[in-house]
């Protein structure tokens, strides 16, 4: 199977294109200390539909391994205590940039505009811990509306390729 891959980034906080907040009662924790089954939780749910395969087999070993890393943050979006989406942030302390290594809304609470609000704050986030550039990658195998949230917010796609991947 073909997929696209899409690597975009964005470098300025001024080319963000910001989404507000769609409900007043929206909040935006960061997850500290680091929470396994929770980050477990929202990659099985938001990935299950676009092959996020990689991490299914880690064990709570390396789940812990990786969420205890410095440069390693998890931030949770809920409205009043209902969980809506996620992202994970890897920051590379020598090339002052972010990477939104996992972003994702659960179905219940797509299309409300929750995923534009919840990219904003996180590359908000990024520029706020002076990142020069915050980047992520994504592919046609995510969601159909991903590639265009990205572009929205003002991110700018610097490389794309194909790749071929084994069918399920």
């Amino acid at each position: 199977m073909k997929v696209d891959r899409y690597y975009l980034d964005i470098v300025s906080l001024k080319n963000l294109k910001e989404v507000n907040s769609p409900d007043e009662k929206l909040t935006l924790e960061k997850v500290h200390p680091p929470n396994i089954e929770l980050n477990k939780f929202f990659y099985k749910n938001v990935g299950k539909q676009h092959r996020w395969i990689d991490r299914l087999a880690w064990d709570n070993l390396k789940w812990s391994n990786y969420l205890d890393k410095e440069n390693v943050e998890t931030y949770v979006l809920k409205l009043d205590q209902d969980l809506i989406g996620y992202f994970e942030l890897i920051w590379d302390i020598e090339k002052i940039n972010s990477e939104i290594a996992y972003f994702g809304i659960l179905n219940d609470y797509i299309g409300k505009k929750y995923g534009g609000f919840l990219l904003s704050e996180a590359i908000k986030l990024c520029f706020k811990y002076n990142s020069k550039k915050v980047w992520v990658h994504t592919c046609t195998l995510d969601h159909k509306h991903a590639l265009n949230n990205y572009l929205n917010r003002g991110m700018k796609i610097y490389r794309e390729e194909t790749i071929n991947i084994k069918s399920i």
